[in-house]
């Protein structure tokens, strides 16, 4: 028993899985990276203006991996600090 084949007849340069698909997907993927670059160069700005004071570690001895403990010795932010 063999199955009938058919040509396919309804192909098109132009459609979504042509070129006009390839386009699409290319601006999709650099609308991406676009915002994802400026998304981490915003990050990395605010980084490098507002990094953390380590002055409230006092002992790092007394800090331990999983304890309740650690928020007394937590990271404080440098600008919330002063308010």
């Amino acid at each position: 028993m063999t199955m009938a084949t058919s040509e396919n007849t309804n192909r098109g340069v132009f459609t979504l899985s042509g070129v006009t698909g390839m386009l699409i997907a290319t601006v999709l993927l650099l609308a991406i990276l676009a915002v994802l670059t400026t998304w981490g160069i915003s990050v990395q700005q605010s980084s490098a203006s507002n990094y953390y004071n380590p002055a409230p570690i006092l002992d790092i001895n007394n800090l331990k991996a999983n304890s309740t403990d650690n928020a007394k010795f937590a990271f404080v932010d440098a600008e919330a600090k002063d308010k």
